[in-house]
Parts: C-alpha cells; structure tokens; sequence
C-alpha cells in the first residue's frame, strides 16, 4: 500500500488498484456518521450512517450504505434506508453510479469528478409499481478535510427537486 494525500489528510491506496479507479480512490474505505434529513413531505431528523466502498480488483467500487433514525442523544432508534451499488469511472473524469434501494427503487447517476469531488444527477429512475413516485436526484460527494461529506437533492411526491439530505462521515476503515 502507498499513502496518498489531499489536503493533508492520508489515506493509503491499494498497489493492486486499477489506473481507471485513480479518480474515486479516496472513496475507498468504510465510513462512519451523521447527518441531517427532511423534505416538505417530513419533518427533519437526524440519521446515522455507515457506507462502505470496496473494490476486488475490477475497474468498479462496489457500495453499501445504512442509515438509521437517531434520537436526541445520538442512539439508534430504528433503519431508515439501505442502499447497494456500483462507481464505474469512465474516460475524461465522467462517472456512473448504480443504486438499488429495498423499497422498490433503482437509480443510476451520471456526472464528473474532479480531485476529491464528484456532482451526478440521475440519468434514469426505474420504480416498482409499489414504490414511493420518485423522479430525480443529484448528489455532490467531497472530501472535505479528510472527511467524507455529501448532499443530495430530490424530486419526489408532487416536490420539485430541493434539498433532501447531507452527511459528514469519518474514515474509520
């Protein structure tokens, strides 16, 4: 393994890592925090989340995110959502992410990164006919001070895209 470094902060890179995954190498690890959720159809709460991005020496990053309800305290109440997917970079600093949700949903975004940065809309969302109406989303990810922060925009319910959510995680793995 190597260090690497982005604004002071290490992290170790994998010698086996594929050249195509050399933009989202930063995303690699396991992630651990909290952040905010609300939407006019909600009211707002905390959440905590874990995520975790791997890769098996394919030129993709698999990922796993949880979420659950935090109370004032800061303890687990109950699971909000689950997500599973894929970061397939593609040439000149374009990226593809795949999403699928238990509830019925499946995304898949399409954007840019750039050094520790990458913004994506979806390209295309696919729901059961049980599912929530959801429509559209972007998402912006960053490495923040050695810290993984994000937000995410949604259009869903009658709503036109607006703020949904945001995290700062921590790299505990």
């Amino acid at each position: 393994m190597r260090a690497a470094y982005h604004l002071g902060m290490a992290f170790t890179i994998d010698p086996d890592l594929p050249p195509a995954l050399a933009p989202l190498a930063w995303l690699i690890g396991r992630w651990e925090g909290a952040g905010v959720v609300g939407y006019p159809t909600m009211e707002s709460v905390n959440y905590g989340q874990e995520i975790e991005c791997t890769h098996d020496g394919r030129p993709f990053l698999m990922w796993q995110s949880r979420t659950w309800l935090l109370d004032d305290d800061g303890n687990q109440v109950r699971p909000l959502a689950t997500e599973l997917g894929f970061w397939r970079p593609l040439p000149d600093n374009e990226v593809e992410f795949l999403l699928t949700h238990p509830t019925g949903i499946i995304e898949m975004y399409y954007g840019r990164t750039s050094p520790a940065k990458i913004e994506i809309q979806t390209d295309s969302v696919v729901r059961s006919p049980h599912a929530k109406e959801y429509n559209a989303a972007t998402r912006l990810y960053g490495l923040v001070g050695g810290n993984l922060m994000y937000a995410m925009d949604m259009a869903a319910v009658g709503q036109p895209l607006q703020s949904h959510l945001s995290a700062e995680l921590k790299r505990v793995g």
